[in-house]
């Protein structure tokens, strides 16, 4: 690996475990009393399933975000690449709004919009690097699953 690439992957891996750390720093703040009582589906996963779920899909982001850093310059990856940092951005949002403001219904649009620039990675990141592109679709899985979740819980607890 050149070693322009290893910085490249240590930047993409920094940025994307920065960003699950802020989120896990406020999600562990907010599921105190606030998150145990409100009103969850059935479907609610149980707690644990996030602490295995989250590390492997931020691995992914991150891989992902790097096979497209290393593709050939130029317009689609530049694309690809503001894609990338909007949806980490989004992501991040999403665990401030919900736990750290316990704004349901604000995290709620931040996780659509999230889905949508994942959505919108993932067809950038296709014309660059289709394993780049197939490594975030699980996450994509994920929030969509999320969004269900953010909904009843808004649903739920008006």
């Amino acid at each position: 690996m050149r070693r322009e690439s290893a910085v490249a992957l240590g930047v993409f891996s920094a940025l994307t475990a920065g960003t699950a750390a802020l989120g896990a720093r406020v999600t562990n703040h907010g599921t105190q009393l606030w998150y145990r009582r409100l009103r969850k589906p059935p479907f609610q996963p149980p707690k644990a399933t996030f602490r295995y779920v989250w590390p492997v899909l931020y691995g992914c982001i991150a891989l992902s975000g790097w096979r497209v850093w290393n593709a050939p310059s130029g317009p689609a990856r530049s694309r690809a690449l503001g894609l990338w940092t909007l949806q980490l951005g989004l992501n991040a949002a999403w665990s401030w709004l919900f736990f750290g403001k316990r704004r349901l219904k604000s995290s709620l649009v931040d996780n659509l919009a999230l889905g949508t620039s994942i959505a919108a990675y993932i067809a950038a990141a296709r014309k660059v690097d289709r394993p780049a592109a197939a490594l975030v679709a699980p996450y994509l899985g994920w929030v969509g699953f999320a969004n269900l979740l953010n909904e009843e819980l808004v649903r739920r607890n008006r």
